[in-house]
């Protein structure tokens, strides 16, 4: 198994295939696969299927470090008995006749990337919900496919998403035998092509709308999701990688160290979460008149529920009601050139040498 950053690929097992075909189908095993990972969507925006995913996504250990035997009562007698209703209302407010928009941009990606990679087979999978991780790695196995390099659409490494993912590989890994010479991304927080398609889309948007004017006291907020400040505190490098990500990004807009103002949205359940909280950013600058606000998600590479229900209705409310005018929310992922171009650059750093 590899792990693969932006900077360096790290073996961490040895290639026994040394450019020899794998056992099975010899096409198939010399042809390598990307699999584009996201975190997953309910399959339809009622109670039930709500349900079902959060049962899922809120059971994972990564996502919530409480002991199930204390957090199973509270999650199956209170939080599925509640959220799922309200859950779902909200994702019928974004949902799409092609479904689910992160499946939707999550399945265009995937056919995009492949056009870009003609000798690589991609394919996308969810942590949550269908298609699973591990069944895609199952489907690919009984192909042929013995060289699998696992994407994750997370710029940011954090626990809670990128090792889930890892740990998916790690156990389908311990299932079967037959396994594959697999090549896990860790992160790419500043990679160039990430940076300036974020870049690339505010300034396409300042060409429509015109730049900021930051002396007059417009803002730009970059608003990643937040987790636990608990996980944190032990040694989660998430934050760290945000603020790569943002200092890489005035870099490259040559814009002085500290212009952008960062948040972090999403907060879930009782515990302290890393902040500020976006919402509660957006209703300062709103209370103060900001005439201009733009406001752009790096974290997510494809649109859903916290940036089109979140930021784009609750945080534009909450800052409007506060006196603010002129919100933009600034999409920059979905199937944009340069989004793809970021997926792009990944993929064909995680299967060098295989291509």
């Amino acid at each position: 198994m590899t792990v693969v950053t932006s900077d360096r690929v790290v073996a961490m097992t040895d290639d026994r295939t040394n450019g020899a075909a794998a056992p099975g189908d010899g096409h198939g095993a010399q042809r390598p696969a990307v699999v584009l990972a996201n975190l997953g969507t309910p399959s339809a925006p009622t109670p039930s299927h709500v349900r079902r995913f959060l049962r899922e996504f809120l059971s994972d250990r990564r996502v919530v470090e409480t002991h199930p035997l204390l957090w199973r009562p509270v999650l199956e007698g209170v939080v599925l008995r509640v959220r799922p209703r309200a859950v779902a209302k909200k994702y019928a407010g974004i949902w799409t006749p092609q479904g689910s928009p992160l499946m939707r941009y999550s399945l265009r990606q995937g056919e995009l990337l492949g056009r870009r990679l003609p000798d690589v087979d991609v394919e996308v999978a969810m942590r949550y919900g269908e298609p699973g991780l591990g069944a895609v790695l199952d489907a690919l196995h009984a192909r042929g496919t013995r060289r699998v390099a696992v994407l994750p659409a997370y710029p940011q490494y954090s626990a809670t998403t990128v090792a889930s993912l890892n740990d998916v590989a790690a156990q389908w890994l311990r299932r079967n035998r037959d396994g594959f010479d697999l090549r896990l991304v860790r992160s790419f927080p500043t990679a160039p092509a990430y940076i300036d398609a974020l870049a690339s889309a505010l300034e396409s948007h300042w060409r429509r709308c015109g730049r900021p004017d930051f002396s007059a006291g417009d803002a730009v907020v970059v608003s990643f999701h937040s987790i636990p400040e608990a996980m944190d505190r032990a040694g989660d490098p998430y934050r760290s990688e945000c603020m790569g990500t943002v200092a890489a990004l005035e870099a490259r807009l040559g814009l002085a160290r500290g212009t952008l103002t960062v948040a972090f949205q999403s907060v879930f359940g009782p515990a302290a979460w890393l902040g500020p909280a976006t919402i509660d950013t957006v209703t300062r600058l709103g209370a103060r008149g900001c005439a201009r606000l733009d406001i752009i998600c790096p974290g997510f590479m494809a649109d859903c529920l916290e940036t089109l229900e979140e930021i784009d209705q609750l945080n534009r409310e909450a800052f409007t009601r506060a006196g603010g005018s002129g919100f933009h929310y600034v999409p920059w992922g979905n199937d944009s050139e340069g989004a793809v171009s970021a997926l792009a650059e990944q993929a064909r750093t995680a299967v060098s040498g295989w291509v």
